[in-house]
């Protein structure tokens, strides 16, 4: 039976205390024990059901969790108050000094920084890499290497990883595939692909409100466990805890993302497949064009479609700019980073979400200081909104 990670979601029932459709938010930091020796047990990690102190887990976080470990197909998750609070914890707790990871070169600008700048304090150290080159991947590799890092659809150029080829060479090597899923939930199912452990920023698409800054690590008991340990885990060391209020209100909002998903899909396509007859140079894996278009759609989960995230290519940053201001004027979204919200937001990667990486590297990667990255919203009537950016463009003389 094929994986239907939207079912997994639905199937879960929970009832709060009082019979609550909803579980009941805790709204404690710390918990009460009835015995002393059951707290020494819950200090050691051996009372099931027992809650300690809210950075280490909660009910609230441990209902989100388990959706999310649900929608991915893990064991568990652990939840986190924002997707660098996920991304970072995984890496520290998989590497220590001398320690090697290999990563994809086209990457969000954080994670980007954290393994070029920051890692290296701890004597971490990243080789970066074209993730669409399984031979240049596996050459990076060496026997420090711990992780292999990579974004199912990266961040901003859109390239896709071969999930199953790369979890083929992580195993051959002894290494930790790392996947972050944040472009495409329900779309691509990165554990089922071979994935070790996946990522998501939970502010984007699966909150799909911009009001919340969230993250998961969904991957094996074993490994959530050790993130939350409290003698030498990451998570509960590093502090990036989740507070139960917006772990409630995630819960609630990841209920519809089945619902989101397909019509941000479904308007992205519109949008790319105009754009592309148009003359400009778009990028969209949904497009034949795009060079993995075909790889994509033999990992995907066909209901949820190729994402809701595209990129035009406008020549230069003074068109991008205009452009979006216009766009903006017209309500046609917002001129904002992030991405999952109801409106389009449209930014230009190379002087915002992408600034960490350096200039030259930038267009090593190919991004441009024309390319104009767009989170396709939930219009109802896409085609009005293709027709007012169409005018917006021929207005500036971008078309």
């Amino acid at each position: 039976m094929a994986f239907k990670p939207a079912n997994n979601i639905q199937d879960l029932q929970y009832f709060g205390e009082f019979g609550g459709v909803n579980p009941s938010i805790s709204d404690s930091s710390t918990y009460t024990f009835l015995s002393a020796k059951t707290m020494f047990d819950t200090f050691e990690g051996n009372a099931d059901g027992c809650y300690l102190y809210s950075r280490h887990s909660t009910p609230s976080n441990l209902y989100l969790g388990e959706a999310l470990a649900a929608m991915e197909g893990t064991e568990t998750a652990s939840v986190t108050a924002s997707g660098m609070g996920a991304i970072t914890p995984v890496i520290m707790q998989l590497c220590g000094a001398g320690d090697h990871v290999v990563s994809s070169r086209t990457i969000y600008g954080g994670t980007y920084a954290f393994l070029k700048n920051f890692a290296p304090r701890f004597n971490v150290k990243t080789t970066f890499v074209d993730i669409t080159k399984l031979d240049v991947v596996e050459a990076a590799i060496t026997p420090n290497t711990k992780i292999l890092y990579c974004e199912s659809v990266s961040n901003p150029l859109l390239e896709v990883a071969d999930i199953s080829e790369l979890s083929k060479l992580a195993k051959k090597h002894n290494l930790q595939l790392v996947v972050d899923n944040t472009f495409s939930p329900l779309s691509v199912s990165p554990v089922q692909l071979g994935a070790d452990i996946v990522i998501h920023s939970l502010t984007k698409f699966i909150n799909g409100s911009s009001d919340t800054v969230g993250g998961v690590v969904c991957g094996s008991q074993e490994f959530i466990d050790s993130l939350r340990n409290v003698n030498d885990g990451a998570c509960m060391l590093l502090g990036s805890t989740m507070d139960s209020l917006r772990a409630a209100s995630i819960l609630k909002n990841l209920r519809t993302l089945h619902i989101r998903m397909q019509q941000h899909s479904l308007n992205a396509t519109y949008l790319a497949e105009k754009f592309e007859a148009d003359g400009l140079k778009t990028v969209y894996p949904g497009l034949a064009s795009h060079p993995s278009h075909d790889l994509f759609k033999s990992m995907m989960n066909e209901k949820y479609g190729f994402g809701g995230m595209l990129t035009i290519d406008v020549g230069s940053l003074e068109n991008a700019n205009a452009l979006m201001e216009l766009m903006q004027e017209k309500n046609l979204g917002y001129l904002a980073v992030s991405l999952g919200f109801y409106k389009t937001l449209f930014s230009a990667p190379g002087s915002s979400t992408s600034s960490e990486i350096p200039e030259d590297e930038q267009k090593e990667m190919g991004l441009s200081n024309g390319l104009i990255r767009f989170s396709i919203g939930l219009d109802a009537d896409i085609e009005r909104t293709y027709k007012t950016m169409r005018a917006c463009m021929e207005s500036l003389d971008i078309l």
